[in-house]
Parts: C-alpha cells; structure tokens; sequence
C-alpha cells in the first residue's frame, strides 16, 4: 500500500451515558484536562444531577434560528457553577430558543474565573469569524488579563474544544475555506477546478476542506424557474447579505465573495436559481468531464493504490 502524506490522526472518547445517541454524551481527548458534555434541554435534570457540573466552565446554548434555516442561534457563558446558571436559563424567556446545550469543564479542576472569561472571549470570536451560526450574546467580553504562560495554555484548551464541537455536531467554530493562492498550491496538492456555463451563466468552483466553493467573480441566473424550494431560502440570504450582486446585465448576478456550500448541487441551485444535480452540471475545467465522473475516477485510483 503506498503512503502519502496526511494529517495525525487523533483519537475523541465518546460516552453515551444512557446508553443513547439522544442523551447525555461525555467527550474527551488524549492529553486533554477538559471535558465537554453535551445534551438536550429536555435531559437538564440528568445533565445537572453530575456532580461535574458544579464546576467552574463555559457552556454554549444551542437552538434553531427561524429567520435561518441553515444556521443555528448560539449564545456562549461563562459560570463558576454551570449546572447553576443552566437552570437559571432555562427559566429564562429571553432565552427560550435553546435545544441543546455543550458545557465544558476542567477535570483536575484548574479553570480559574480569569481562564473560563478568556475561553468565553476567544470562543465567541471564533463563531464569529466563522459565520455559521447566529451569534445571541450581547457583547463580546475582551477579556486578556492572563499570564503568558495561561494563554498558551487556554490556547491550546481552546483547540481541543473547537476539535471536539464538529464531533458533536456543531460545526459552529470551523473556519470558512479560503482557496490558497497559485503560488500556495503549488507546494500543496493542486485544487481542482470545476467550471459550469449553463443558461449564459459562467461559474467557477473548487473543493476545499470537504466544501465546494464557488470563485468570487462567478455569475449566477438573476430569475431562474419561479418554482422550486431547494436552497432558495440560502439563494435569498446571499443577496440580502450583498454576497450576490447585480451586474450590468439584469439577467445575472455576481459573487462578490468566494462562497462555501455543503455540496455540488448546493451550489449549482444557487448558481442556476432552480433545483439542480451539480453532480453532473459542474465540469472539471477545460473538459467535459463531470464531477460526478472526476470523483469516480478518484475513487478508482484510491483502491488501485490501495491494492499495490
């Protein structure tokens, strides 16, 4: 089998304490002193009842935004005794949106009042840049009145939490995907480049990170089919957010911004304003073939170099 270079893997302890999916779930990493534990509004009496809620941690409410289907509403706190506060918020009304709660605390019970604000800080920021969610907290404690040595370590606290949240389910911290510049890929694996030119439309999309992300510069349909439903409401927000312009031309629009979607067809709905198989309407660029065909094929050369 032939060996190419990859990321360390790394190794997350899931613990479904009732034994369901549904329920309380621990999680833990190699070499971590925290502990994340995320559960249902509806399990808060079994959530409160350990005694490890008690300490001191931040927590992230969690819930739907009906204005945004696509992104979740957050609000993230900080407590010298979460299981306190939890039921605290729970009986408040200005915070009836949340579902699902994540709290993290310290196993050797090191987290002092300076080091859970600094984590509240740093980890509001980060669902900030990220733009995935739907920030509730009304301000963003600046909180940096550490030691050196007590930044490095909650830096390194923080990584684990931002590893941690996607297992869970909550991919509210990841970063968008940025295309590296020529010069950058070139020392990488290189991008591949999928073109789409349907209806007038000139597009241009790459897979980074997992998404596909359609090139700033790319045009899409200004009036598509008047009825369809997948994706118009995240077609709708993209121009409310000025993310698709006007052009010259009233038939098109333009992305201002590279623009990350969670698959192909994703982003041609977007692209051609109707329901689309992306599938099979991207092409990789300078061929007809699609990117269903270019995966297949990626597919075919994976096991054949497994084989050898």
């Amino acid at each position: 089998m032939s060996m190419g270079t990859t990321a360390l893997g790394r190794t997350i302890r899931l613990y479904l304490v009732d034994g369901t999916a549904t329920g309380v779930i621990t999680a833990e990493v190699m070499n971590w002193t925290g502990k994340a534990i995320v559960s249902p509004r509806a399990k808060l009496p079994d959530l409160v009842r350990r005694s490890e809620t008690e300490r001191s941690g931040i927590y992230l409410l969690i819930g739907e935004d009906p204005s945004q289907p696509t992104k979740p509403k957050v609000y993230v706190g900080e407590s010298d005794n979460v299981a306190k506060r939890l039921i605290q918020h729970n009986k408040d009304e200005q915070k009836e949106f949340w579902e699902r709660v994540v709290l993290v605390i310290s196993k050797d019970e090191n987290l002092t009042k300076g080091h859970i604000r600094y984590l509240e800080g740093r980890l509001i920021q980060a669902i900030a840049a990220a733009g995935r969610a739907t920030l509730i907290n009304g301000t963003n404690p600046d909180y940096a009145y550490l030691p050196e040595p007590d930044i490095a370590d909650m830096g390194f606290f923080l990584e684990q939490i931002r590893l941690v949240l996607p297992v869970l389910g909550f991919d509210i911290t990841r970063p968008r995907p940025t295309v590296p510049p020529d010069n950058a890929a070139a020392k990488q694996a290189p991008l591949v480049t999928f073109t789409m030119s349907v209806k007038g439309v000139q597009a241009r999309a790459t897979e980074v990170d997992g998404t596909f992300v359609v090139l700033a510069g790319s045009t899409a349909r200004a009036d598509g089919k008047a009825a369809w439903n997948s994706y118009k409401g995240q077609r709708d927000r993209l121009i409310a957010e000025s993310k698709l312009l006007p052009t010259t031309d009233p038939e098109f629009l333009t992305f201002a911004e590279d623009i990350s979607f969670a698959s192909p067809s994703a982003a041609a709905a977007i692209v051609l304003d109707r329901n689309s198989n992306g599938r099979i309407e991207w092409r990789v660029e300078g061929s007809r073939q699609t990117y269903a065909d270019w995966q297949d094929a990626q597919i075919a050369r994976a096991e054949a170099e497994a084989k050898q």
